[in-house]
């Protein structure tokens, strides 16, 4: 058994008033553990919004990691501890961000008298688009409950709302409210005797979207099979599509999403894209850096982040 000592990084929350705190226990613990016997003394501090980290270090200790591999002697073992909040997990916010563009789709779609004022009979191309949104986001839903496996279980709960804004607004109210406008409608002049009503160019587009909603699948499932259960184990992944780039998932999100604004040459369709492709171009430089620190010279050097050739 060895003494550590656990203080608080920042200001306490009320319900640990009394850290630092001195814990006996054994050589080989877990950051878990740790975070364990903090909860025996104090129940209101659970383990998700606990941050453990080393005394004056502001990165945090995975659970897993044992306090032995990060101490050099059984002399002086102090840890901090920050609250970090109320805590929700990730997949139910990944649920509820793309739980928005699936109920508001249908309202726009089926109840067009509400919004524009007139009914809408619906071109070809709406048609489309509506199963295409409809499709992806359940999709989305799916990968979500079955195959998606997170490196961090919890977030901080208000960042719900932050998150959801992007696709209940962008990809839900905005795209809707353009793309099933009169604007679109079967009798419109800017569908009728054009491209955007022609069956074949409908098509070619619909198997293009395909492709990409099946590739960025193909791709979850790569990076699914990279991490066991229950684990947080990473590793390089390779195969399709990551021969080019390191997050091809992303990039064959932007290629589905480009294929409507293309169709349609809807404001609302571009909008959501460049906020979407803006925002996953800065989640994948970040985690493309990371890659490169952990896994250093064994790390493809040749691949881009998330734009084959370019970026």
């Amino acid at each position: 058994m060895v003494q550590l000592t656990v203080s608080a990084a920042s200001k306490p929350p009320p319900f640990a008033r009394g850290l630092p705190l001195t814990l006996d226990i054994p050589s080989g613990a877990t950051v878990v553990e740790v975070k364990r016997a903090i909860v025996a003394k104090y129940p209101k501090f659970k383990p998700t919004r606990q941050r453990i980290t080393l005394k004056g270090d502001r990165k945090p200790l995975v659970d897993e990691t044992k306090l032995s591999d990060v101490f050099d002697t059984k002399n002086d073992w102090e840890l901090q501890v920050k609250d970090l909040g109320p805590q929700i997990s990730w997949q139910t916010v990944f649920i509820v961000e793309y739980l928005g563009p699936i109920l508001i789709h249908p309202l726009f779609y089926h109840f067009p008298r509400l919004w524009y004022g007139v009914d809408v009979e619906h071109s070809a191309l709406q048609k489309y688009v509506y199963a295409f949104v409809m499709l992806h986001f359940a999709k989305r839903e799916l990968e979500t409950l079955y195959v998606h496996r997170f490196s961090h279980d919890t977030m901080p709960w208000l960042n719900i709302f932050r998150n959801s804004g992007h696709y209940w607004i962008f990809g839900g109210i905005f795209l809707a409210v353009d793309v099933y406008r009169p604007k679109f409608s079967a009798n419109s002049p800017y569908i009728v005797n054009t491209f955007r009503d022609n069956e074949l160019f409908l098509w070619i587009c619909a198997g293009l979207w395909a492709f990409a909603e099946l590739s960025n699948l193909h791709t979850h499932l790569t990076v699914r099979s990279l991490r066991p259960a229950g684990s947080r184990k990473r590793g390089i992944p390779r195969g399709y599509g990551f021969g080019l780039v390191s997050f091809p998932n992303y990039f064959f999100e932007i290629l589905g999403w480009a294929i409507i604004c293309g169709m349609t040459g809807s404001i609302g369709a571009l909008l959501f894209t460049v906020i979407a492709s803006v925002t996953m171009g800065k989640w994948a430089l970040k985690k493309h850096i990371n890659y490169k620190k952990e896994f250093g010279k064994e790390y493809p050097r040749g691949r881009k982040v998330m734009i084959p050739f370019i970026f």
